[in-house]
């Protein structure tokens, strides 16, 4: 682990240059289990970026964690050196289902853990929850959803489960929820949420008031990041690019691999799909001062999808709708075929 750390630290000199002058507001300590480095090296990790980096005294510090990480020595390291989110990866409040997808916690495991969070001083914990489980029927859903909302997040991240080949469960493959159950959970949990209190500010992530998680809105928004480790992808004044995947190149200093030809890869297109999954939408005038572009095009198909439903025009452009949200991904297809036909 330590030769890791002196890695990124090296990879951390050779891109500081280009920061000099600029601040960061937000560092997320993510890709994995990072609790699982301890609070030490977590410690080292962060202290290491803020002697190359200008990290801002009030910037968001997030450590993703899974429950049975969180010891009070690690949670006490955490909050003195500085790290004030917690992402948890809950899942789910039954434990037949954490047992399904593997998690090596229980629930009652997890509330504890979160006990001990808050009282360690961490006011602002974000939970992973997932629905569209094998079986998983609305009640059943919903109640991990008041369960969840019981211990006090101030932000909540809701995905549904996909099957990835070569997983236990991807092999196993079993019956999923369908496309119309799924879509019941989805508009369960969104009614619950808005009851609550939370702000729906991206499709799979809501927040309480003034607690949406800065560090995702800057890839949603498409602003400047830099990633550091092994597959880290980073995005900085217009170009993509990648550490290297393999643990063992990053350690041998190889060379980060230049995205800027993949063909799939646009700066326009990338902004309007991530701008279409928040609830604040595309803005027109903002696309495009950024891309030098007429947005005409594109607001063509959005508009034909405003009768139906699915989208809506706001002051600054378009968004999609609740029910386009559960579209999405046609949506935003349909939208960027445009670029097929240029």
């Amino acid at each position: 682990m330590d030769d890791y750390i002196e890695a990124l630290f090296w990879h951390a000199d050779k891109f500081a240059p280009q920061f000099a002058g600029r601040q960061a507001d937000t560092v997320y300590f993510g890709g994995g289990t990072p609790s699982l480095l301890g609070g030490e090296r977590l410690t080292r990790m962060l202290n290491g970026l803020r002697e190359r980096f200008a990290i801002l005294p009030d910037a968001e510090i997030t450590v993703e964690c899974n429950p049975d990480s969180m010891t009070d020595e690690l949670l006490s390291m955490l909050k003195s050196a500085g790290v004030n989110r917690l992402s948890v990866g809950v899942q789910s409040a039954h434990d037949d289902e954490l047992r399904m997808l593997g998690r090596r916690h229980t629930f009652a495991e997890a509330q504890e853990a979160i006990r001990r969070a808050q009282d360690a001083g961490f006011d602002n914990i974000s939970l992973d929850l997932m629905y569209g489980l094998p079986g998983q029927t609305q009640e059943y859903f919903m109640q991990s959803v008041e369960a969840l909302l019981a211990l006090s997040p101030a932000h909540l991240s809701c995905y549904s489960l996909k099957l990835e080949p070569g997983t236990p469960m991807g092999r196993e493959n079993p019956v999923l929820p369908d496309g119309d159950a799924q879509a019941d959970l989805y508009l369960a949990l969104c009614d619950r949420l808005r009851q609550a209190g939370f702000d729906h500010y991206e499709i799979s992530n809501w927040a309480q008031p003034g607690r949406a998680s800065r560090h995702n809105s800057r890839y949603w928004t498409l602003s400047d990041y830099l990633g550091l480790g092994p597959g880290a992808h980073s995005y900085v004044a217009g170009r993509r690019f990648a550490e290297p995947s393999s643990l063992t190149a990053f350690c041998d200093h190889a060379q980060v691999v230049d995205e800027e030809d993949i063909p799939d890869f646009s700066p326009h297109s990338e902004y309007i799909m991530l701008r279409l999954r928040t609830a604040a939408g595309v803005d027109v005038q903002d696309f495009a001062a950024r891309f030098g572009r007429d947005f005409a095009p594109y607001e063509a198909h959005l508009a034909a999808l405003q009768k139906p439903g699915l989208t809506e025009k706001t002051q600054t452009g378009w968004r999609l709708t609740k029910a386009g949200f559960l579209v999405s991904n046609l949506i935003i297809t349909d939208v960027l075929s445009v670029d097929d036909i240029e």
